[in-house]
């Protein structure tokens, strides 16, 4: 295999992207557009990358910078196509979101996830990767469904 490469999104990716939230059932594919419309904008107000493996899009990672903050970023979306998941693209793409954002001056990247069994993966995952749970809300998402936040300095 060889090494992946991960850079910011392009209207080229957009197909094989929706085929990986599609598959990934992480959110509505539609929305895809809007992501990279906001990652192209010139104002830095989003981070779409898209992890490439063997010359297709297979991966891709979002992220926002917070309302009212200084240099926090919120990433709300990661997603690697079901058939290349555990070999370490997530990692890779959150690695790539890190550095691009520490190089320019931002200091903090959280994420929120679910507290259910279903997201314990999921939770593990970011533990693994240097992030700690910062924050728990209970009843969140839904009754019985706490959201947790996971933050790590840049």
């Amino acid at each position: 295999m060889t090494p992946p490469i991960i850079k910011p999104a392009t209207s080229d990716d957009i197909t094989e992207l929706r085929a990986v939230v599609e598959q990934t059932g992480l959110f509505p594919s539609e929305m895809l557009p809007g992501l990279l419309a906001a990652s192209l904008a010139k104002d830095g107000r989003a981070l779409l990358l898209t992890c490439h493996l063997d010359g297709a899009a297979v991966g891709l990672c979002y992220a926002v910078p917070e309302d009212l903050a200084d240099g926090t970023w919120n990433m709300r979306a990661l997603a690697v196509r079901p058939d290349q998941q555990g070999k370490r693209l997530g990692t890779a793409l959150v690695a790539a979101a890190e550095q691009h954002l520490k190089a320019k001056g931002q200091r903090i990247l959280i994420v929120d996830t679910s507290g259910t069994d279903d997201f314990a993966l999921t939770r593990k995952f970011y533990v693994k990767i240097g992030y700690e749970e910062e924050a728990r809300i209970r009843d969140f998402w839904a009754e019985g469904d706490d959201k947790v936040v996971f933050r790590k300095a840049l």
